[in-house]
């Protein structure tokens, strides 16, 4: 009996640990990524192995990326990721990489996931995102620091194949700390009270003076009969 219920607590113990494993595994993506020869990382290049990839903080504003050596003993690289989304996600990790000259490591451009839509495409410093864009003739993303302790706060840019660089994201701020711009009024959009008309110093004259005349001689007439009736009394 003992041994039946030491099997069940050690089936339960590996059950749980399956359970957390799998939500660490959700809450910060750990990969784990194998080449055979040697890639191009923001601000290193990673020789043929096995490393592990996992997101620093799945919950921030911004997605800071670490690699890891295979026993994950050692941070080889920090780097800034930008959200790409994908229509189709797949029930597998993907990789997608930069198209350069032949005989340079390839740099890596993004990751999904599995199941995910949204996942990470990689920012490279100014010159290497310079470079990568001239060769590949695609806009590529870029940050302005190395530093990971100044990746929060960095302003990213797009390096066009041109070289020239256009904003994509301004200083990082809290979302809470964010506040709508009042609108500007529009001009014109106010009602423009309307002066009172001024009031006609005469009445307009629209009729005659006939029916005045009729009244003053109807009452003439009543005066006259009314003293002939007193005069006849006398």
């Amino acid at each position: 009996m003992l041994r039946v219920r030491t099997i069940a607590a050690a089936a339960c113990l590996g059950m749980t640990l399956m359970a957390a494993t799998a939500f660490a595994d959700q809450w910060d993506k750990k990969t784990i990524l194998t080449v055979s020869q040697s890639i191009q990382v923001p601000g290193k290049v990673l020789p043929p192995g096995t490393y592990v990839m996992k997101l620093y903080n799945s919950l921030g504003n911004r997605n800071v990326v670490q690699i890891f050596n295979e026993n994950e003993t050692e941070v080889l690289a920090t780097i800034l990721a930008i959200p790409n989304y994908r229509l189709k996600p797949t029930d597998k990790t993907h990789f997608s990489y930069w198209e350069t000259s032949i005989g340079r490591p390839v740099p890596l451009k993004s990751w999904f996931y599995p199941g995910d839509n949204f996942g990470q495409e990689f920012a490279y410093p100014k010159d290497a995102a310079t470079e990568i864009a001239r060769e590949t003739r695609e806009e590529v993303p870029a940050i302005h620091t190395e530093k990971p302790a100044e990746l929060q706060t960095a302003e990213l840019g797009l390096v066009e194949p041109s070289g020239e660089e256009k904003p994509i994201f301004k200083t990082w701020e809290p979302e809470a700390k964010r506040e709508e711009p009042m609108p500007a009024p529009k001009v014109g959009s106010a009602p423009v009270a309307k002066e009172p008309a001024p009031e006609p110093a005469a009445l307009p004259e629209t009729a005659s003076y006939l029916p005045l005349f009729s009244i003053l001689g109807f009452g003439s007439l009543a005066s006259s009969l009314a003293l002939k009736v007193i005069r006849k009394r006398r």
